[in-house]
């Protein structure tokens, strides 16, 4: 089950299996792109997993097991490489909320937002190699393009699994927050990103604006009513 909350312009996309420690199956493919379907339009994006022993525990195995053949295996994996890229994609600004473990596949969704909070009990790793695979939904380029093609060969290579220190050491997760303000840490967070700026910036960021392009923004945002408002306030308060 995946479930779809939108909250003035934060959309909240949380993945609600504990029966399967919220891996992902063929089902669940279809249900995260129905609610990334439902969540066009909103300024930021929250992925998280229910409750608090994973995020995702990567693919569903007892399910995917029954996919035998080659073209079976690519057909799976280019599904659910389609949705990760979708959330990479994503206009706004993307935060994976790291409530519990992500491992395997579900490391690759965590990589595929733009920002990780982790509380500080969770753990990360891509550990396909465990189950004599590899990552096949974009998480190894991903993964490369966080920590360095070295190091991302070898946690990769070896399925070395990062507690949540570890990994904000490496660039793999931003933000470590207490078990106990984690909720609150990533609303905060998340509604301060369901900006206009933020959504910009992140196009700024990520490459995908020229530089005529990026001053277009701006100057948009300029004349916005939202960025008056907020200048007479501080003209206000400096007199």
């Amino acid at each position: 089950m995946v479930d779809l909350e939108l909250d003035e312009g934060l959309a909240v996309l949380t993945i609600d299996r504990p029966h399967a420690r919220n891996a992902i199956s063929l089902d669940t493919m279809g249900e995260l792109d129905k609610a990334l379907d439902a969540a066009e339009g909103a300024r930021a994006l929250v992925v998280r997993g229910a409750g608090e022993r994973a995020f995702v525990s990567g693919g569903d195995l007892k399910e995917l097991a029954a996919l035998r053949t080659e073209d079976e295996a690519a057909a799976m994996a280019r599904r659910m490489r389609g949705i990760c890229d979708r959330i990479a994609a994503f206009p706004g600004p993307v935060v994976a909320a790291l409530n519990g473990h992500a491992l395997g596949g579900g490391a690759e969704v965590a990589v595929a937002a733009d920002i990780r909070v982790a509380a500080d009990d969770i753990r990360i790793g891509f550990n396909q190699v465990c189950l004599a695979i590899m990552p096949a939904w974009g998480g190894a380029e991903r993964l490369a393009a966080l920590v360095g093609r070295g190091r991302a060969l070898m946690l990769a290579g070896t399925g070395t699994v990062l507690d949540a220190t570890q990994a904000q050491r490496l660039g793999l997760v931003d933000q470590v927050v207490p078990r106990a303000s984690f909720e609150e840490s990533w609303r905060t967070l998340a509604r301060s990103l369901a900006t206009a700026p933020a959504g910009a910036i992140k196009q700024v960021v990520s490459g995908t604006a020229s530089p005529d392009e990026a001053v277009a923004a701006f100057a948009r945002l300029w004349v916005s009513d939202a960025h008056w408002a907020a200048a007479d306030r501080v003209l206000t308060r400096g007199t």
